[in-house]
């Protein structure tokens, strides 16, 4: 097989990996929360019941986070064995938060979670709700630490690349936390998982109502489930917006490949509903949609808050547009190349004692070092992303993420306002919208992650210069293994979570 061959098989396997270790990790974040508030009403108010709703979900969370942390663990080797330039290029940044989220949060909510699970009559009430409090909060740890190192791939700030080691240095260490990028991200993925976490409540407690089972227990889940995830599906919302537009201010491309956007226009619309021409081609008189519906002035606001903006295509990135200050693809990779020579001519110069030499071409690398990733590439076109998947990942997204407000609007108000057992049409869409909010999720992290493309570090490093220089027959094997691996783990994790909803809420703990 060739090279390209071998960077494709490490991108599918480390893409199967995150999908797979992503259906477990919302349901944490969402479920740890829940629990918590749950504990905390059977503290306050000296009710068994809410002792027994909060054993219930506490063991269907139990199951979660064990299979949860076998795919993580995998997930992180992969990074040297699949990507070992990747960790070499930027392992002294990327590695920093890992390490902090092992040592600290990971350790943290492992230790809590034994108290939790394991503490009901060995420790004081008190301090039992304090341990399921710590889990929740660092499970939220665990996903802050790991979303700044992925914010800072696709933003990357706060480091010095130097020349003598090629490797990037960090700078600043708040620059990197504090990155509105990581921020960003960290605030919209956790909040997904909430909403992952609520519709998975009500889903479950659903079916006990469907099977006129466990009724009282149910609706009191149902009410915290409902509200919980009314709040933090509205909040979902902002940080959407938030996210939206740091991607339009640091990976504009991303953007219009998220709306399908070819031209750039002032007082752009975001598109509601819309099918790409699959005949499309840059810089070709194609039309860009063969329908849609169209939200106008709506991109222009949510990318740059202002009306008026103009947001550019993808065609005004690839090929530039002067009028609006868009540097085409073509004098980036021109820039790149130079920061690529004069970093290969540092180091030969490094090697013939030449200090001189060496301070002219470490300017000359820091000049042009914004670009320097561009010099891998040979054709402008090379910096688009793929547009079907990015264009219909984000739609499914959005339009998932307006249902899950809708539904949990209904639910909270037909429980407390009316008898929701006399409603099944609600009942079963809460239950089948579980897998929905699964692939609400994981849309998001496809526009993401595909959406960045052909970037591994944002403007800094390609994807297939990342990856290590394996034979695909190698990655192949792996990757088939992993997949009937996670198979297997998903398999497992349902059929006992479904024996333990079986059970119901007296088989709890």
């Amino acid at each position: 097989m060739n090279e390209l061959s071998s960077v494709d098989w490490s991108r599918a396997q480390f893409a199967l990996t995150a999908i797979y270790h992503f259906l477990f990790v919302p349901l944490t974040l969402g479920l740890s929360f829940i629990i918590a508030i749950m504990e905390t009403l059977y503290v306050k108010t000296g009710d068994v019941r809410w002792k027994k709703i909060t054993q219930f979900w506490m063991s269907l969370f139990a199951i979660n986070f064990a299979i949860g942390v076998a795919t993580g663990l995998i997930m992180e080797f992969e990074f040297g064995t699949n990507w070992a330039n990747y960790s070499w290029f930027v392992g002294d940044i990327f590695g920093a938060p890992l390490a902090i989220e092992g040592l600290l949060a990971f350790f943290m909510e492992s230790t809590f979670f034994a108290v939790m699970f394991f503490g009901w009559n060995k420790v004081t009430p008190k301090f039992h709700l304090l341990s399921t409090w710590l889990v929740a909060i660092g499970s939220n740890l665990s996903a802050f630490w790991i979303l700044v190192a992925n914010g800072w791939m696709q933003y990357p700030i706060g480091m010095y690349f130097n020349p003598s080691t090629a490797r990037n240095e960090m700078s600043n260490f708040f620059d990197v936390i504090l990155s509105p990028v990581a921020i960003s991200k960290f605030l919209h993925t956790v909040s997904s998982g909430y909403v992952i976490g609520a519709l998975f409540v009500i889903g479950i407690s659903s079916w006990f109502l469907l099977k006129q089972k466990e009724v009282l227990l149910a609706k009191r889940s149902i009410v915290v489930g409902a509200t919980f995830g009314l709040l933090t599906s509205l909040f979902l919302t902002l940080s959407g917006d938030e996210s939206a537009y740091q991607v339009a201010q640091h990976q504009p491309v991303k953007l219009a490949a998220m709306e399908g956007l070819y031209k750039g226009e002032s007082r752009a619309g975001i598109i509601a509903f819309g099918i790409l021409n699959p005949n499309k081609q840059l810089g070709d008189k194609e039309p860009e949609l063969l329908g849609d519906i169209e939200l106008p002035y709506m991109l222009s606001l949510l990318g740059h808050r202002d009306v008026d903006a103009f947001v550019p295509g993808l065609e005004d990135l690839v090929y530039g547009n002067p009028a609006h200050n868009i540097t085409p693809a073509s004098e980036r990779i021109a820039n790149g190349k130079i920061a690529l020579q004069a970093l290969s001519d540092f180091r030969e110069a490094k090697k013939m004692g030449d200090a001189g030499k060496m301070k002219e071409n470490e300017a000359i690398l820091q000049t042009y070092m914004k670009d320097f990733g561009y010099g891998y590439f040979e054709k402008p076109e090379q910096i688009v992303p793929p547009i079907a998947l990015s264009f219909y990942s984000f739609h499914i997204m959005v339009s998932l993420g307006m249902w899950f407000i809708a539904l949990f609007a209904l639910t909270l108000f037909f429980t407390l306002k009316r008898d929701i057992v006399r409603y099944p049409l609600l009942l079963n869409s809460a239950l089948w919208s579980i897998p929905l909010g699964y692939i609400a999720a994981e849309a998001g992290w496809i526009v993401a992650e595909v959406g960045r493309q052909p970037w591994a570090i944002q403007d800094l490093m390609p994807t297939h210069i990342a990856a290590t220089h394996l034979g695909g027959g190698n990655i192949a094997l792996s990757f088939t293994l992993f997949a009937i691996l996670f198979t297997v783990l998903l398999i497992a994790e349902i059929k006992i979570m479904l024996r333990q909803i079986a059970k119901g809420f007296e088989g709890g703990h």
